[in-house]
């Protein structure tokens, strides 16, 4: 069984998270989306929330399994015996940060990490970015799923 992992924040899942996720299924069998917890950051949404909207908007893969992850990533890996971490580029910011950490990985662990060039309609977003626009009233709508941009608009609505 191929076995890979998707690691992130997800606060929320964007389309752009969403392209790599999908495209990491068609190439293992199974595709683990790990959800970072970060005891320091406040996120807009609780981490129990975050994995059920992950969870909707993958279901159509059928090969993603989602939860949520403190610690080491290469911890979660061995813990579940998964070789492989994917990761997704915007830009070469990104491989330069996701380099040192991949070189982290396979010396702490020999877990791999396949870069993935991110899809260039994606190339700028971030959940940031998305949360930010939001805020302010500019449409993201191309850039969320559907469910994920119900579950922004309703929670900015609390605000």
């Amino acid at each position: 069984m191929r076995r890979a992992v998707c690691p992130g924040s997800f606060d929320p899942i964007t389309n752009g998270h969403l392209d790599i996720i999908g495209r990491a299924s068609k190439l293992y069998d199974v595709v683990h989306v790990a959800v970072m917890i970060n005891q320091s950051k406040k996120g807009l949404f609780s981490i129990d929330e975050r994995i059920d909207l992950i969870r909707e908007v993958t279901a159509e893969f059928g090969n993603v399994e989602v939860e949520s992850f403190h610690g080491l990533l290469v911890d979660f890996c061995k813990q579940r015996d998964i070789p492989a971490i994917v990761k997704g580029l915007r830009a070469v910011s990104d491989f330069d940060y996701e380099l040192q950490m991949a070189q982290m990985n396979i010396g702490l662990s020999g877990v791999e990490t396949l870069f993935v060039p991110t899809n260039p309609v994606y190339s700028f977003l971030s959940s940031s970015l998305v949360k930010e626009v939001a805020t302010w009233g500019g449409d993201v709508t191309h850039l969320l799923p559907p469910a994920v941009l119900t579950a922004l608009t309703e929670r900015l609505g609390e605000r």
